[in-house]
């Protein structure tokens, strides 16, 4: 490991005074941190499709830009996994914000240099390696998340944190175009695509030198006690606090790789991921040929369906804190279940009715987050704070490679070769799996699982 990059050591105790304050300061401060860090890489995760219509008028295809864009999922499944290794031994202070920067020199290349957008080939090697440096943002939060809170609260606030998803997707766009505008005005450049990605990538720079001044790595490395014992909240019976720095070897081969509820979540994620994006990715189309939307209409459902999530997420975190005790199998089975009823009324709602599928679709965004905010907080559940980057790792790389693109492949060759009622019977398997992995996991709570 780097040097630079090193897990911070622990420095001596604070008075017994000081450590309420101290630590109250730090919690918000730290949190505040890794929200808006992790937002900033939603600035840079998909600006190259603001893009792509500009490119299409210098002679790309839409296969040809598709084609490059697949570079970021599927680089970002593995990069989430191989990365979250990394970042279990490292420390999250430096390793997000270096992810976002390198994120950001990367689109600032394609946006400064005509070399790196003028062809298809090199858009997706560049997109390939902005999709693997994104994925140093989830595992270092994680890694805060699980040091600075402990497992009755850490729902409420995987939840809360869960949220930058949303208002970083959600900023981008305009943010993007507001490059466009400034660069075209500025360089004097007819189209200003580039001001795309140069834009965002600034505005992430700065981002990254706010976040790396508002992270703290671990309580004990500014001379506070584990989480656990300031809230005397232990994961487990015995009161065990899973402190000790692991190896590589010790991550992957004693807590992650054969742990079955790990393995049981990451599958999981493969359905709670192939709903998410079967609805959402399909939804414009199907709501066009089936239902007799016109693209105003699709495109307001679309956008109702993505902030729906927030309060149906807050909600879901809270329910797993305080209904449940930290469980998160039953608040994950509960949600699920609802996601399941607003399929199939959407599914069977006769066109004509359109109030109803826009009702079933904010009612399928509402819940759908919520399993997914839990497979990624119950990852972190399952192992000691030290393995938490890879736990998460492993279900995001199940959740991008078997549910997103299955989600996007599959249904499209299903529905061509045997219509919508195809890709609905498939997305209901898919949450009824879900449902059952989700019960499989019912009194699971904490790291009660672990293994010495």
């Amino acid at each position: 490991m780097l040097k630079f990059l090193q897990p911070a050591s622990p420095i001596e105790r604070l008075p017994k005074d000081k450590i309420d304050p101290v630590y109250k300061k730090y919690r918000l401060q730290v949190f505040i941190g890794i929200f808006i860090g992790y937002a900033a890489y939603y600035l840079l995760r998909k600006n190259f499709s603001i893009a792509m219509p500009y490119l299409t008028e210098q002679g790309f295809s839409k296969t040809e830009l598709g084609f490059a864009l697949s570079a970021v999922s599927l680089s970002y499944g593995i990069s989430k996994f191989v990365m979250g290794t990394v970042s279990d031994r490292s420390n999250a202070r430096v390793f997000l914000p270096l992810g976002l920067i390198l994120s950001a020199f990367v689109s600032l290349l394609m946006g400064c240099f005509p070399l790196f957008t003028s062809s298809v080939a090199i858009m997706f090697v560049m997109l390939f390696i902005l999709g693997w440096f994104q994925g140093m943002g989830w595992p270092p939060s994680g890694r805060v998340l699980v040091h600075w809170f402990s497992v009755s609260e850490r729902g409420s606030k995987t939840a809360i944190w869960n949220v930058a998803h949303n208002v970083g997707g959600g900023l981008m766009a305009p943010i993007a175009v507001t490059g466009t505008t400034l660069f075209s005005t500025i360089v004097a450049s007819n189209a200003g695509f580039e001001g795309v990605f140069i834009f965002p990538a600034l505005i992430a720079i700065v981002v990254a030198i706010i976040s790396y001044f508002l992270i703290r790595d671990t309580p004990q490395s500014v001379g506070l006690p584990p989480i656990e014992e300031y809230r005397n909240d232990y994961p487990t019976k015995t009161r065990e606090t899973f402190e000790k720095e692991l190896t590589t070897k010790e991550i992957l081969f004693k807590y992650v790789l054969n742990n079955k509820w790990v393995w049981a979540i990451a599958f999981a994620n493969i359905f709670v991921y192939f709903v998410r994006y079967g609805v959402l990715d399909w939804a414009p189309m199907y709501l066009s040929e089936e239902k007799g939307f016109d693209m105003d209409k699709s495109s307001i459902a679309y956008f109702l369906y993505e902030w729906a999530g927030i309060p149906g997420t807050l909600l879901c975190g809270w329910i797993s804190d305080k209904v449940f005790k930290g469980r998160r199998g039953p608040a994950g089975f509960v949600f699920i279940l609802g996601v399941l009823v607003a399929v199939l009324v959407y599914w069977f709602n006769p066109a004509g009715k359109p109030i109803i599928d826009m009702a079933c679709l904010i009612a399928i965004g509402f819940l759908i987050y919520g399993p997914v905010m839990l497979i990624g907080l119950q990852a972190l559940d399952f192992v000691p704070k030290k393995a938490a980057g890879t736990a998460a790792g492993l279900t995001g790389l199940f959740g991008y490679l078997g549910g997103t693109v299955t989600a996007n492949a599959l249904m499209g060759v299903l529905v061509d070769a045997a219509g919508w009622n195809a890709g609905f019977i498939l997305l209901t398997i898919s949450c009824v799996l879900a449902a059952v992995v989700f019960a499989f996991t019912w009194n699971v709570r904490g790291q009660e699982i672990v293994k010495n």
